[in-house]
């Protein structure tokens, strides 16, 4: 049984100048579906594998057993904060290897869980921002429903009354029709992420770097590094100091790059191990510096 981190309280103090703080996406960063894997090499001579997540009896995703230990020893000396637009119970589906993180982000920033529960005081935040900022979900939803065929829309979903996606069979989706729609929602402050079958639509002040930067104030984190691989992630990889997006997903296929951001050389699996030994070799080079 893991034990939740203890990461530094404030800003001040001896311990506040050593404090990193790691936000990483998971899905398709660090863990990977069997889909997602791409195991290019003979079988003989693909990597152990280990399982993190199991749904309706059957495993679901995986990262390398060399990831594993990287992860245990990455969440042992950083503020490691998991960082997912999941919900708070798909996040509970997965189970990392290492110290349970104190904190951990989910539904792209609306919840911030804090030893497991989701913090009131930062609900409240989020609830004003969404009233204040952008369109209300009904109405996206609404246009969501609408604009969608039946054709190839399999699902609709709302996750935590915060955002919409739809699950497509994408091959069917008509040319053009995610830019009309990523057209259509900017003029209401919404944002728009295709990631394998799944369009989301989430509102522009929903943010992983707001919740980021809530967790900097409450640690005193002096150095934050971030890895993402879809559009959802950019705005967490901006606002942190270092960088990494892997080699595949949406980030790559746009082309997407910043001066502080690197990408990795391998793809699937073998991207999530590449990524957690940049973090550990960046939060070394903080540590030393």
């Amino acid at each position: 049984m893991t034990t939740p981190t203890t990461p530094a309280t404030s800003a001040s103090g001896p311990a506040a100048a050593t404090v990193t703080l790691v936000a990483s996406d998971l899905d398709r960063t660090l863990i990977y579906s069997a889909a997602a894997l791409q195991l290019a090499m003979p079988d003989a001579e693909a990597p152990r594998l280990l399982c993190v997540e199991v749904y309706d009896h059957k495993p679901l995703s995986y990262l390398t057993e060399t990831a594993a230990a990287l992860l245990d020893e990455l969440a042992r000396t950083t503020v490691f904060v998991p960082t997912t637009t999941r919900t708070r119970e798909q996040y509970g589906r997965i189970h990392l290897p290492g110290p349970a993180p104190r904190f951990a982000i989910c539904a792209n920033g609306g919840h911030l869980l804090v030893d497991g529960e989701s913090d009131p005081d930062w609900q409240r935040q989020v609830a004003r921002r969404l009233a204040d900022e952008c369109a209300s979900l009904a109405e996206v939803r609404a246009h969501l429903l609408a604009a969608a065929d039946p054709a190839w829309l399999l699902k609709e979903r709302v996750a935590e009354d915060l955002f919409a996606y739809l699950v497509v069979e994408r091959p069917l989706l008509p040319e053009g029709w995610v830019k009309e729609l990523e057209e259509w929602a900017q003029a209401r402050n919404w944002t728009v992420s295709l990631q394998g079958r799944k369009i989301y639509a989430v509102p522009g002040p929903l943010t992983k770097s707001a919740a980021m930067a809530e967790v900097v104030r409450r640690t005193g984190a002096t150095r934050t590094l971030a890895a993402g691989d879809s559009l959802l992630d950019a705005d967490l990889l901006l606002a942190a100091d270092r960088a990494w997006r892997p080699a595949h997903g949406e980030l790559a296929d746009t082309g997407w790059s910043a001066p502080h951001a690197g990408a990795t050389a391998e793809r699937g699996v073998a991207a999530g191990e590449e990524i957690l030994r940049c973090f550990l070799r960046a939060a070394g080079e903080g540590r030393s510096s």
